[in-house]
């Protein structure tokens, strides 16, 4: 079981148990869970393969490994919450809800996207899920973010953000004026750092001073070290602390200890690590393959249960590859829609 680093030195038992307070997922949920994370597995496989194809275009940055995060920290949100990320954002646009139509009819650019084929992988959004984006720029999530915990903040709507960015992006010096003025005005931001190790392509040891969860303790914001890739284990600080910034404590910084097995975009070969050590965070640390393997030893889910759902998820992304093929192209009017809005 792994151990979870709190700000003030002290140290919980965080693989999968539940955090004081956490309710324990009944079975149902841990399915859900299990489908949640395989649905984001699968769509990023697809649509690696046809970005292979020639039939996504751009950058295209894959999810793959990484799906404990969003799916753990979305079991903890409630609907009048908003969430914000960077360019690897697929993953927690279906987390949200958003049809996995409509995110690879954007990735192919076309009409049926949710923004209508012009945002692409890094830039489209659902203000219907009150997801807004995917953010191209590194670091730029995170003051929008605390632009969003400002407005939960002014129409009291009880609502937090969950600003996501990575290791990398904990270096830019908008971060902190942002954790300045969200803790400054107790702002309801819950700032998830997905530390996957190695930002672009450098080892986050060799960039990144200290520990990540810290960096707010200048601010009195606190913060705690999650293993990111036990869905549990997320779900139960989660659980913990987003009440914290939801009760007006102000923001917290939860960073989650995760992995992403493919390079940093399509475009890379991950030449800086060796296959040796994907392999073995693969067999050991994998985030379905370890639920997967809690469900059949709790008897909360059989083989023939789970191969339905497997089933289930490929027909899912299946369709969304042919509804995104389908979808014709944007009219080149589009260039001119969605440039000013008359205040």
């Amino acid at each position: 079981m792994a151990t979870a680093k709190r700000q003030d030195g002290a140290r919980t038992e965080a693989g999968s148990a539940t955090a004081a307070g956490s309710t324990p997922p009944d079975p149902a949920a841990l399915l859900q869970y299990y489908r949640d994370m395989l649905l984001i597995r699968r769509f990023e496989e697809k649509a690696g393969q046809m970005y292979g194809m020639g039939l996504i275009g751009g950058f295209c940055h894959l999810y793959i490994g990484q799906e404990a995060v969003v799916v753990g920290l979305q079991a903890a949100l409630k609907p009048c919450d908003s969430v914000i990320t960077s360019y690897r954002d697929h993953g927690h646009m279906l987390a949200c809800g958003m049809d996995a139509k409509g995110v690879m009819a954007e990735l192919t650019g076309r009409r049926g996207g949710y923004s209508r084929g012009k945002g692409g992988s890094m830039h489209m959004f659902s203000r219907e899920k009150r997801f807004y984006g995917g953010h191209g720029i590194v670091g730029a999530q995170v003051p929008l973010g605390t632009g969003l915990a400002f407005g939960h903040k002014y129409t009291a709507d009880g609502g937090v953000c969950a600003c996501y960015f990575g290791d990398g992006a904990i270096n830019q010096g908008q971060v902190y004026e942002s954790f300045n003025m969200a803790a400054l005005w107790k702002l309801p931001c819950v700032y998830v750092i997905e530390n996957n190790k190695y930002a672009m392509g450098t080892a986050q040891h060799r960039a990144a001073a200290g520990e990540l969860f810290m960096r707010g303790s200048a601010y009195g914001i606190p913060g705690v070290q999650v293993n990111g890739m036990d869905v549990l284990a997320v779900r139960a600080a989660a659980e913990e602390w987003i009440p914290k910034a939801r009760e007006g404590q102000g923001p917290v910084i939860l960073e989650m200890q995760t992995y992403r097995y493919r390079g940093h975009s399509m475009s890379d070969p991950a030449k800086y690590r060796t296959k040796e050590e994907v392999s073995k965070v693969r067999a050991e640390a994998d985030p379905i393959d370890n639920l997967r393997k809690l469900l059949l030893d709790s008897g909360h889910a059989s083989e023939d249960a789970l191969k339905t759902v497997d089933r289930e998820v490929k027909a899912i992304v299946a369709d969304a590859a042919e509804f995104a093929q389908q979808s014709p192209e944007p009219e080149p009017s589009e260039l001119w829609t969605d440039v000013l809005v008359e205040a």
